[in-house]
């Protein structure tokens, strides 16, 4: 009966250290990708994750949790909307060699696919999600518990509605925001026109909107994301195609337009290809954060 018991008691901390090595090595790990803007707050994470080693199981998993929660309140806050706090850099000075793989017009059954090939690639990336395929929402939180951004498009994603006056345009985003805050708690600040920001289309409803738009958006905290690669997945290219586009090897920061809509099944074809070039060019894939490069067209309306 002793050594049962004996048994039972090791066994219990063998568990028990198993699931503070869990935690430890989510700790470590999400402060890696956590979107925290101060760098000093990022440090202090670090070194709290430290901490944890050597405490008795319990209070080792009593205070990882603890950090867990700390660490995803820092990442919401540093991805929401604040007014008169930058978003971004327009002129990137470091050498890095990044690429943000963007998707637009998702969710839908395409973004699951896309997510479980990320996952195989240890890549991150973006969404800018809009409001179709209401039975598809539960993917944007996936994206983001997978430690990809969220980013919001619009919600109609109608283009005479949307750019009807300035006023039709914040009607929308606070829409599509709402779908946002209720998958993963908060309104994102990152956003992307429908067409970019250089379209003409918004031209035909409403003369000057754009002009107007790009400055409005930033003073109400948001920061919005052009391209500067376009996979031609919108244009109706086949995989063949759309790897072309979407390879170069002549921008540090490459930002890549794709959709991730339901008719995109060639979008998903030619994902590996892809992620696979740029891995071996030696770039890192990441998901847009308050303090990534930020691509703006030229404004044409």
């Amino acid at each position: 009966m002793l050594k049962i018991k004996r048994y039972h008691k090791k066994s219990r901390y063998n568990f028990n250290a198993i699931i503070l090595c869990a935690l430890v090595f989510f700790v470590i790990g999400a402060t890696a990708f956590c979107m925290v803007a101060n760098s000093q707050e990022a440090a202090r994470n670090k070194e709290a994750a430290k901490q944890l080693v050597g405490k008795e199981p319990a209070e080792a998993i009593a205070a990882a949790t603890a950090v867990k929660n700390v660490i995803e309140k820092q990442r919401a806050k540093a991805s929401s909307v604040q007014p008169g706090v930058p978003v971004g850099v327009t002129e990137p000075q470091d050498d890095e060699k990044i690429v943000y793989l963007t998707f637009d017009d998702g969710p839908s059954e395409n973004t699951k696919q896309i997510l479980d090939i990320l996952a195989q690639y240890n890549a991150k990336a973006t969404f800018f999600i809009t409001g179709a395929n209401e039975e598809c929402r539960p993917y944007i939180k996936e994206a983001y518990e997978a430690g990809h951004t969220i980013g919001l498009h619009t919600y109609t994603h109608d283009y005479a509605g949307v750019y009807e006056s300035d006023e039709a345009y914040f009607d929308d985003l606070e829409k599509i925001g709402e779908v946002a805050k209720e998958q993963i708690g908060f309104v994102p600040c990152f956003i992307r026109f429908p067409g970019g920001s250089s379209n003409m289309v918004s031209a035909k409803y409403n003369s000057g909107i754009m002009s107007r738009l790009v400055d409005a958006v930033q003073q109400k905290g948001y920061q919005y994301y052009d391209w500067n690669l376009d996979s031609g997945d919108a244009a109706g290219c086949g995989k063949e195609e759309i790897e072309q586009n979407s390879d170069t090897d002549k921008f540090n920061h490459v930002m890549i337009l794709f959709h991730d809509t339901q008719t995109k099944d060639a979008t998903v074809e030619a994902l590996p290809a892809i992620l696979e070039y740029y891995s071996g060019l030696g770039y890192e894939f990441r998901a847009i954060d308050r303090s990534s490069y930020v691509c703006h067209h030229s404004v044409q309306n």
